[in-house]
């Protein structure tokens, strides 16, 4: 009797700490507007403009903001500290300067942080009371100035934890160092098509909790990434049903995100994808500002420690089971009869000059039966005939009509349906 009693407490405890940061959560979703670096609309910015977010901090005596080191190209690479608590906390994105979502995240949470009277004055207490925060919101300002994944020597700063050949691998390794962080968030964009689990659902946020060693063993410093994760997944779930995923922990000798947390910082790793007419991830810039700040409430009053990492587990891991467009059942006329076909297209962005804006070409990824597989835009061809306007081949931009008659039901140019 006494075990069932002491359970249900723990049951009720438990129940109360996830309401309370559902609602904060909530809170800090329906106040997002007012905390809008609105400077930043689209994900294709420079430099300059993380200069700019960055120094319009610089009169408030929160901020501590320094130049932690210096690009291959000689550009600053900012870090900006708040609160003097004694759980440190090490924030960095963009490592991938092509992946600038959490970027756009960061400017706006230092926004959050430099106001006040709002309501949440005792949140950022809170947080900066038992926290010490260090921001490094553009790790690769010089693959950001043209939009690539890769640095200005072609080295991919994820896979230079090992040999630091690269400035800003040398510096991250640096920060781990001296800071000896008890957490760090490393924050990327994975590919808008990963569904989360083998369902239609796109994998909007995906985590992980990147293992140390081929084993893939969980020792504390590994289960408190799988905690954290699952409070900030459940926060989530209230805006993105369905749609989180959990990237896989293969692990990578050469990653800073398995290195890290074999270093002895508990390593948290968000992965922004896609969301249905979302382009420029603007709602997803969103998500990452709520799940961080969240991750942030948990780590201050340490509300993960009840997790039950078997909970982890059950987030749904990211999978390859979405297209762009995916026409299904569509007549093919070819010299040995009718076959009933899918079409499965993706459309890839390809840089303008210098990363200044993006085009999209598209691609016919597969054919055949693809009954097992979702798009993000579906048409039900069942009744239609292709009409090719340029051959129908795997990996070549794709343009069609699908006919009734001759009648042109869709024309679909590019990839793209075309009204």
């Amino acid at each position: 009797m006494v075990r069932k009693i002491q359970l249900l407490f723990t049951f009720l405890f438990l129940t109360n700490m996830a309401s309370e940061a559902q609602q904060l959560a909530l809170s800090l979703y329906n106040s997002h507007e007012k905390y809008i670096e609105k400077k930043i609309t689209e994900r294709r910015f420079k430099h300059a403009q993380v200069a700019n977010f960055v120094e319009k901090h610089k009169n408030n005596k929160l901020f501590d903001i320094g130049v932690a080191g210096l690009s291959v190209e000689q550009r600053f690479i900012y870090q900006i500290k708040l609160g003097s608590g004694p759980t440190k906390v090490l924030l960095w994105s963009q490592m991938h300067g092509d992946e600038a979502t959490a970027t756009m995240a960061i400017a706006d949470i230092l926004n959050f942080f430099d106001s006040k009277n709002d309501g949440f004055d005792d949140f950022r207490k809170q947080i900066l009371t038992n926290c010490t925060l260090y921001f490094v919101p553009m790790l690769n300002p010089d693959g950001a100035e043209k939009f690539i994944r890769r640095n200005a020597l072609g080295i991919d700063l994820n896979r230079d934890a090992l040999r630091t050949q690269s400035p800003e691998a040398v510096l991250l390794k640096k920060l781990q160092n001296e800071l000896k962080p008890d957490f760090g968030f490393n924050l990327h964009d994975q590919s808008p098509r990963y569904s989360a689990g083998k369902t239609g659902n796109l994998a909007t946020i995906s985590f992980l909790a990147t293992a140390y060693n081929e084993a893939r063993e969980i020792n504390p410093i590994r289960k408190r990434s799988m905690q954290l994760i699952v409070e900030m997944n459940e926060v989530l779930q209230q805006f993105i049903p369905n749609q989180v995923g959990r990237f896989s922990d293969e692990f990578e000798p050469r990653a800073f995100g398995d290195n890290i947390q074999k270093w002895g910082t508990t390593l948290i790793l968000i992965e922004s994808g896609g969301y249905k007419n979302d382009p420029e991830k603007q709602y997803i810039r969103k998500l990452n500002f709520v799940s961080i700040l969240a991750g942030l409430a948990s780590i201050s009053n340490k509300s993960f420690e009840k997790i039950d990492i078997k909970q982890y587990e059950k987030i749904p891991q990211n999978e390859k089971y979405i297209f762009d467009l995916l026409i299904r059942n569509a007549t093919l006329v070819s010299c040995i009869g009718n076959k009933k076909i899918d079409l499965g297209i993706n459309r890839i962005e390809k840089n303008k000059k210098n990363g200044n804006g993006f085009e999209y070409k598209s691609t016919m990824e597969d054919m055949g039966d693809l009954s097992t597989f979702f798009g993000v835009d579906e048409i039900d061809a069942t009744g239609l005939t292709i009409e090719a306007i340029s051959p129908l081949v795997l990996d070549e931009k794709t343009d069609f009509n699908l006919k009734k008659g001759d009648k042109i039901i869709y024309k679909i140019q590019n990839g793209s349906l075309v009204k």
